[in-house]
């Protein structure tokens, strides 16, 4: 039979297990908040208020190549409105011009009327008619949005029938906040 160790030996032997144990449930408690705390920022930022990356010059000078900004998810847009929508497995961001049942008449200065009234577009350097293909003036269809880049010159947007109007499923969300780069930080408007 092996000898009995001191109590001195067994008590801290003891302590030593209770700490191993306690550590050992402070670590996966830990582990489940970091873990369930991930999750929770991940279905927010994907299903809520999607954060965005701008690629591209098409929403120049509002928004430029680099920008970050973030979108919250809805259906009510307004005219003057940026959203981000899926085109061809990419997300372009354009601004809202019509809704659903508007029409749309583009004069070959680049004047833009929606029902027959001038838009005012205090966004834009310079107005140009830009690339389009569609017939005007033209009304947008039911469940639609007709969208236009602040830089019509090189934009891709509702003008041409490769892009057309974006349907209520398309859309990410509307921007609402730049991020990115700091000295820039601002609501979007």
């Amino acid at each position: 039979m092996p000898p009995v160790p001191p109590i001195e030996q067994l008590e801290a032997e003891l302590k030593r297990e209770r700490y191993k144990h306690r550590y050992g449930t402070v670590l996966r408690s830990t582990i489940y908040t970091l873990i369930t705390v991930a999750a929770v920022a991940v279905l927010v930022a994907t299903l809520l208020l999607p954060v965005l990356q701008i690629y591209g010059n098409s929403m120049s000078p509002t928004l430029t190549d680099g920008d970050i900004v973030l979108s919250l998810k809805g259906s009510d847009f307004k005219t003057g409105d940026i959203i981000a929508f899926y085109y061809n497995n990419k997300i372009l961001v354009k601004r809202v011009i019509a809704g659903p049942g508007d029409w749309v008449d583009i004069e070959a200065d680049g004047t833009v009327f929606v029902n027959g009234e001038a838009l005012d577009e205090p966004y834009l350097v310079e107005k140009a008619f830009g690339d389009c293909n569609i017939e005007l003036p033209y009304q947008v269809p039911e469940s639609r949005v007709f969208v236009m880049g602040d830089h019509r010159s090189v934009s891709v947007d509702s003008r041409s029938t490769a892009v057309g109007c974006v349907v209520q499923e398309q859309i990410v969300g509307k921007l609402v906040l730049r991020l990115w780069p700091p000295e820039s930080i601002s609501p979007m408007n």
